[in-house]
This record gives structure tokens, C-alpha cells and sequence, in this order.
């Protein structure tokens, strides 16, 4: 088995020391007022926010937001505009990648295709000249605990999607930085293998105590896997929140609507009107599963249902036939629906209120 390796340029870490590996810094992120320009376009607006340390942080949001410019703006691929960026207190806002302590794992894995698995792990030490003896000993240990140490003679392309994400996984884990940096990395793999990583990697975080970035389009990997969640849009933090926080208490329309399958009903006041009374221009928001069948309540029609095993999505419309407003409400699939006389009814607690900026009102007197 072979255990030498070759310079990586893929390495994000710190220049090698006679003395070896230094123990880890504490590892809390900040960003303070850090923007990104490109031209006249703005990828990144203001952005401050905080990553606390040991914990794992998604940046969340639709194609085009930041978040992956974000991330690059951290990991020393990019240079902000404007602003500061700071680990664990220093400021490494100009530091080149290798001088920032930090690892990465990139959406194409970034795997060397002439190298085997053993050598792409060890990339990063070798740049380091880490001694041979401690190379081997870190290699048995992260191969283990990744499930690779029977394919460390096995080149990339003789391993599955799920094989070679632990690959790019283990280089990141074996450098020992105390920050790891995390672009979609399992934005290549099937649904059911895509499942299985998110615990794997959670499991792998909270085993290691790592302070893990990663960026992500899709909420259920943010939901299922954060501490908690950077929503951004258009270059903009729009809330920083627990996933059950993100849920419960929408900051704002954008990230009502982002989060949740399907997402939030919002219901304009006028649509409202002789039913409640709300502020001029303001949205009621909600959520599917809080909609129920009543003999009281808003009058709603029948639109659509889909079938969806235990449950069923139905779609309502509410208001006037000339301009209708939809809503979705996902009931038992047992709950039988006729076509006329129905009403929709929800319990107040389960109300969002939003004013016509499209920001959360937290108290509103009738």
C-alpha cells in the first residue's frame, strides 16, 4: 500500500512548521459589513454575521444569492469589496487560502484522477511535509472512521459518488484544520445517497467538534443538518435562525415562502376582507399543514388535490371567482373533499402577519 503523495494546490491551509502540526485556534467566524462587487453587479450587499464556533452554519438561498461568493470571500478565493473578516479574532480578510486555517470540500470533489485514494487523502500533508510516520498513523485513523480503509489503492474512478465524496471528505478531515468549508458538496449524488451523507457528515461534525460552513440551495439539507441557518437573497442576509426558529418565525415573505414544502400560504389582506380585519396592504401567512376543513371559516373552492400516499395536497381559492387567491393545505388522505360548501379554518396561533414590505409584524391589535 502506498502512503507518499504530491503537492496539492487544493490544500487550505496553514505553511508547514519544523515543529509539526499546532494544535487548533478556536475557530468562531465573523464577517463584519463585507461586500462584493463585480462591476456594477453587487453579489454581496453589507453582509454581517456570525458563525460560532463548533457548530455547524448554512448558508442557504437560491441560485445566484451570494452565498457560494460568500464562501469563497472566507476561504480566501476571492477579496471582498469592502469590509472585515475574522477567525477566532484575527483578521484574515487579505490572508492568502494557505495562511487561514481552514479546509475545504469542493462540489466536484477535486479528486486527483492519477492518484489513489490513499495519495488524494494525503495531499494536504505532504504540501506540509508532515512526517511519513504521522502521515501514516492519521491515514489509518480518517480512513477508518470514513469506512475507506479497504479502498486506499483504488484510483477514482473505480469508486461510486458516495466513495468519492468521502475522499474529498477525508482530505478536508485529515488536515486537522478546525474549520471546514463546504460548497454543495452533494449536489452530484442521487436522492437516497444524498440522504445518507447528510447524517454521515452531521455525525462526522459533531464528532470532531468542527466549525463547519456549507453552502447549499436546497432546505431540506439546511434543515436537516444546521445549528443553525444564513438565509440569504440577492446578496442580503435575510435571517439568521435555528432551523426550527427559521420555521416558526418567518423574519420576512422571502424566507416564509423559501422554506417549507410546499412552501407557506400567503394570503393578501383584501382577500380577507369581511373575514378579517387586517392592515392595509398586509400578507396573512399560512402554513399547509395548519389549514383544516370546517364547517365555519373562510369559503374556499376546490381546486386540486394530489395524491400523496398518508397525506394529500389539496388546493383551495378563496375570494372572487375574477381573482382568486390559492392556497394549499396538506390533509389526511383519508379526509374525504367535496366540490361545494367548503371552509377553511386555521387556529390564530398559526398566523404570520407581514406588512407590505414584506417584513414580519410581531404585534398587531385588531
Amino acid at each position: 500500500m502506498t502512503y507518499a503523495a504530491s503537492a496539492s494546490t487544493f490544500d487550505q491551509t496553514r505553511p508547514p512548521s519544523d515543529a509539526g502540526e499546532a494544535s487548533p485556534l478556536p475557530a468562531g467566524l465573523s464577517l463584519h459589513q463585507v461586500s462584493r462587487r463585480f462591476d456594477s453587479a453587487v453579489a454581496l450587499d453589507d453582509v454581517a454575521v456570525s458563525l460560532p464556533e463548533g457548530r455547524f452554519s448554512v448558508l442557504l438561498g437560491p441560485s445566484g444569492c451570494g452565498k457560494s461568493t460568500l464562501l469563497r470571500l472566507i476561504a480566501g478565493l476571492d477579496t471582498p469589496t469592502s469590509g472585515v473578516i475574522r477567525l477566532a479574532g484575527r483578521d484574515i480578510t487579505r490572508l492568502p487560502p494557505a495562511e487561514r486555517d481552514l479546509s475545504m470540500v469542493f462540489q466536484s470533489y477535486a479528486l486527483f484522477p492519477h492518484l489513489n485514494v490513499a495519495e488524494n487523502i494525503l495531499f494536504g500533508l505532504s504540501v506540509r511535509r508532515v512526517r511519513k510516520a504521522e502521515q501514516r498513523q492519521r491515514l489509518e485513523r480518517v480512513a477508518r472512521m470514513m469506512g475507506l480503509w479497504e479502498l486506499l489503492d483504488r484510483r477514482p474512478s473505480q469508486l461510486s459518488g458516495g466513495q468519492q465524496q468521502r475522499v474529498a471528505l477525508a482530505r478536508a478531515v485529515i488536515s486537522e484544520r478546525p474549520v471546514c468549508l463546504m460548497d454543495e458538496p452533494l449536489s452530484n449524488l442521487d436522492a437516497k445517497l444524498r440522504a445518507e451523507m447528510r447524517v454521515e457528515i452531521r455525525a462526522l461534525q459533531k464528532r470532531l467538534g468542527l466549525t463547519m460552513v456549507y453552502v447549499t440551495h436546497d432546505q431540506v439539507e439546511a434543515m436537516t443538518m444546521a445549528d443553525h441557518i444564513v438565509v440569504l437573497d440577492k446578496g442580503r442576509v435575510q435571517q439568521v435562525a435555528t432551523p426550527r426558529e427559521l420555521y416558526a418565525a418567518p423574519a420576512n415573505t422571502f424566507c416564509a415562502r423559501f422554506i417549507g414544502t410546499p412552501p407557506m400560504n400567503l394570503i393578501p389582506a383584501h382577500a380577507l376582507a369581511g373575514q378579517r380585519a387586517l392592515p392595509e396592504g398586509s400578507m396573512l401567512g399560512i402554513r399547509p399543514e395548519d389549514i383544516a376543513i370546517g364547517a365555519n371559516g373562510v369559503p374556499a373552492r376546490l381546486a386540486d388535490v394530489e395524491y400523496l400516499g398518508a397525506d394529500q395536497l389539496a388546493t383551495f381559492e378563496i375570494g372572487p371567482e375574477t381573482a382568486p387567491t390559492r392556497l394549499h393545505a396538506r390533509l389526511p388522505a383519508r379526509e374525504a373533499l367535496g366540490d361545494t360548501g367548503l371552509h377553511l379554518r386555521w387556529h390564530t396561533e398559526a398566523e404570520h402577519l407581514f406588512g407590505a414590505d414584506g417584513q414580519r409584524i410581531t404585534s398587531f391589535t385588531q
